[in-house]
């Protein structure tokens, strides 16, 4: 299973960006799809996801800035991000994985990418 992420980049306060995700080697009709970021020194959180029922959801600290989006072959995951802020400086990760409990309940997040940056900033 393999994610890569791309898009990020520097951008000043205000700017948009769309991050995109490329999933491969990954076949689950029931799979999650999510968007998560770790800003410096802080832990990881989950910024959006798409849910086994397809089902979008989004943190309330981006909703109506951010929106997740995916194709219809599921093999490909956007994450479109306007009106970005300093704070929302980050790695960026997407994630898939089936349904699940725990701390990404109700999904479990088993396969990574390696991240985008993106950094705002005046």
């Amino acid at each position: 299973v393999q994610l890569v992420e791309s898009g990020g980049g520097f951008l000043q306060p205000g700017g948009s960006l769309r991050l995109s995700c490329v999933v491969s080697g990954y076949f689950n009709s029931n799979r999650c799809m999510g968007w998560f970021r770790q800003p410096p020194g802080k832990e990881r959180e989950r910024v959006a996801y798409i849910d086994s029922q397809a089902w979008t959801r989004t943190d309330d600290s981006v909703k109506g800035r951010f929106t997740i989006t995916q194709d219809s072959a599921k093999k490909n995951l956007y994450l479109q991000m306007n009106s970005l802020k300093p704070e929302d400086t980050a790695m960026y990760y997407c994630a898939t994985g089936g349904p699940g409990s725990g701390r990404w309940y109700p999904c479990s997040f088993t396969y990574w990418g390696q991240g985008t940056q993106v950094t705002v900033s005046s």
